[in-house]
């Protein structure tokens, strides 16, 4: 039997209720495809940060770094401001943990209804592979002049070679093991002079190496547009760490719900565990009733079994969520449904 230890941080608001049944369905799949799972949970959360100063303590990447893979919720709340919640707990692990992949599979299942008018889950299966680590989300930058005229805000954006190379040739990879074999790349190098003509620089020389793939780039505000006009275009969408997390928001609402929508922070080299959470937050304005839309933290259980070597395991739970969501009743209040988190929860569990 295969032994597979997680730490478990449950977070803010609707985390500590959809973790619960992400716990639940992958226990499940343990017991058919013979796995073991080892829990430790981590009750770091703005909770936490009210109570001691702190997201997690000084030791809490020591903590976690033994684990095979980190299973998050969400992080933030009301009463701790969110740059201190996600500077405090979810960008150091990414970083320390040199998570520097963000997968994040955009795609409309049998059940869901996409918005978009005579849209099906034929047209909507791409990922959007975000780079994680660099890019805009830099801490190097200040205020200067606080509370006068003159006050102002400078913000550092960081593209390495290093960083940027990598993002790119993970996103080829990926298209390598897909049929429509095709790169899209998000830019904005008419408006952005220094960072965004260099990624294109880089995205062409990496292009290069993979002729037998398609490649091709859209600036970000008509990429955005096309996600919404033309969803069955794309394969493999690769962006920048902001381009990235806003489109991986978009894909899902194009493809029904952001809901269901999960998200793997992937170490390709696996010096470090890796983290699975869903792409939402926290959303507080649903915290406590019992409504959440689980689906996005049971997916990102299965990416998690995936990489951790156990792809059918994986699999089997994808399809269960894609025969529950085809039961009407069985769809929580964000796809139009009455379903708690719990029914949604234990029907996919006995669905593996």
């Amino acid at each position: 039997m295969a032994l597979c230890r997680i730490a478990v941080i449950p977070g803010d608001g609707i985390g500590k209720e959809v973790v619960p049944e992400g716990m639940r369905v992958l226990e499940r799949a343990g017991k058919v495809y013979n796995i073991e799972f080892e829990w430790e949970i981590f009750s770091w959360s703005c909770e936490t940060c009210l109570q001691t100063g702190c997201m997690m303590p000084a030791d809490g990447m020591d903590q976690v770094r033994a684990c095979d893979a980190i299973f998050l919720g969400a992080v933030g709340f009301p009463g701790v401001a969110d740059h201190v919640s996600l500077w405090g707990l979810l960008i150091p692990i990414r970083r320390e943990m040199q998570q520097y992949i963000n997968m994040r599979p955009v795609r409309m299942l049998r059940g869901m209804a996409s918005p978009l008018k005579g849209r099906g889950p034929e047209d909507i299966d791409f990922v959007v592979v975000r780079e994680n680590n660099e890019g805009e989300y830099s801490e190097i930058g200040g205020r200067l002049y606080s509370g006068t005229e003159a006050e102002m805000a400078v913000q550092e954006s960081v593209f390495t070679r290093r960083g940027v190379d990598r993002v790119l040739r993970f996103a080829f990879e990926l298209a390598k093991t897909r049929d429509a074999r095709h790169v899209t790349s998000a830019t904005k190098s008419n408006g952005i002079i220094h960072t965004m003509p260099y990624w294109d620089e880089r995205f062409a020389a990496i292009s290069a190496e993979y002729p037998d793939i398609q490649a091709d780039q859209y600036h970000i505000d008509i990429l955005s547009a096309h996600f919404v006009l033309h969803p069955d275009w794309f394969d493999v969408v690769v962006g920048s760490n902001l381009f990235g997390d806003i489109l991986s928001d978009l894909g899902p609402a194009v493809a029904g719900t952001i809901g269901v929508a999960p998200s793997a922070n992937i170490n390709p080299t696996r010096e470090f565990p890796s983290m699975f959470e869903p792409v939402h937050g926290s959303a507080p304005d649903i915290a406590g009733k019992g409504i959440a839309n689980p689906i996005g933290q049971i997916w990102s259980g299965a990416l998690m079994l995936d990489h951790l070597g156990h792809p059918e395991a994986g699999a089997a739970i994808e399809q269960a969520i894609e025969t529950v969501l085809q039961d009407p009743r069985l769809r929580t209040p964000d796809m139009g449904g009455k379903a708690t988190t719990v029914d949604v929860g234990k029907a996919i569990a006995e669905g593996v």
